[in-house]
């Protein structure tokens, strides 16, 4: 298999949460992965935006989305979406129980009003 730059289909994810978010008590409404990495992140539709925070700092420039049912990549550079990519190391998803938005007990019920 030939290896596309920016992504390392063995990279495991960091959690199962965005890891700023969790280590901050905060929340979000979508996750994605980094796909070279591994990090988790929440997207730009949530209130931090550490997914693509975490790109523009260390240059990893594709995701992939952590939400069960999807399977898309995004790229950072082109602003394109992609399918059908490399499976990447499990998980794939955050957990099914894991409330979108999440986490549980951590979004405020006014949530739609912090949103960008």
């Amino acid at each position: 298999m030939t290896a596309i730059p920016g992504i390392d289909p063995a990279a495991p994810p960091s959690g199962t949460g965005c890891v700023e978010c969790d280590a901050a008590g905060g929340w979000w409404v979508h996750l994605r992965r980094c796909a070279q990495c591994g990090h988790i992140g929440c997207c730009d539709t949530s209130p931090s935006q550490h997914a693509s925070a975490h790109a523009a700092a260390v240059g990893h420039p594709i995701v992939r989305s952590f939400e069960p049912g999807e399977d898309w990549f995004w790229s950072f550079e082109t602003e394109d979406y992609y399918s059908g990519g490399p499976k990447l190391a499990p998980p794939e998803h955050h957990p099914v129980s894991q409330p979108v938005p999440g986490p549980a007990g951590r979004v405020p019920a006014d949530w739609r009003s912090h949103l960008n």
